[in-house]
């Protein structure tokens, strides 16, 4: 229980932040765009009670990536829906990449102003929880970054070439879309996608962002995904 609650106090903000902020950038471009309807449903709010999904938190401490409930976008409503389709969906990835960044930045200058104190010290006690949380920030971000540019709708990826791709090849991916789902599942359960082509991209992201904290990132992962 103990265990529980210390990987509940360390992933959940982290978490929770990197995929409300991602499903809320959706729609605050999709508005920008001439898409009002997330604004209208009252989701572009920063509150996690509004984009909560049950089993998407709970897969945060399973498998150590969740998701929220998407928040709506009509594509029909933009006033170029193939062109800003493209920018729509980028804005979850992008988002998540300015945040690993940030969090990185802040991980490297909490290291280095925390390193002198003593084991034990009151500093002690505050600093490590926070560098343990800026550190599952930077992993987290960057795993919900890359993992949502795999290029098959309804992730970001795929939406992205379907705004890119000539109309007809566009249609034909577009038309994938109601079994990409299945189609993602597939890939990360009974495929080595994960091991071969997520995990090393995952990893070079971490060594660039965190630099001389990328060990640290990945200790605090592991420990977190035990």
């Amino acid at each position: 229980m103990d265990e529980l609650l210390f990987k509940l106090s360390v992933m959940l903000v982290p978490g929770m932040l990197a995929i409300v902020c991602h499903e809320v950038s959706h729609g605050l471009v999709a508005w920008r765009f001439g898409d009002p309807t997330a604004r209208m449903m009252g989701r572009l709010t920063l509150n996690p009670f509004k984009h909560i999904d049950i089993i998407g938190t709970i897969m945060i401490f399973v498998i150590g990536i969740g998701w929220a409930k998407p928040v709506p976008v009509v594509f029909s409503n933009l006033r170029n829906p193939k062109r800003d389709m493209i920018w729509v969906a980028a804005a979850g990835p992008i988002t998540n990449i300015s945040l690993a960044t940030i969090s990185a930045f802040l991980l490297r200058g909490v290291v280095a102003f925390g390193s002198p104190a003593m084991p034990g010290s009151s500093l002690a006690l505050f600093m490590e929880p926070l560098i343990m949380m800026l550190a599952f920030s930077v992993y987290i971000n960057l795993l919900l970054a890359i993992f949502n540019m795999i290029p098959v709708p309804p992730l970001d990826g795929g939406r992205v070439m379907v705004g890119l791709l000539p109309q007809q090849q566009a249609n034909a991916l577009a038309r994938i879309e109601p079994y990409g789902m299945i189609i993602i599942i597939v890939l990360v359960f009974f495929t080595n996608v994960f091991s071969y082509v997520i995990s090393p991209l995952l990893n070079l992201a971490i060594q660039l962002l965190a630099g001389p904290q990328s060990m640290l990132v990945l200790g605090v992962t592991h420990l977190m995904m035990r």
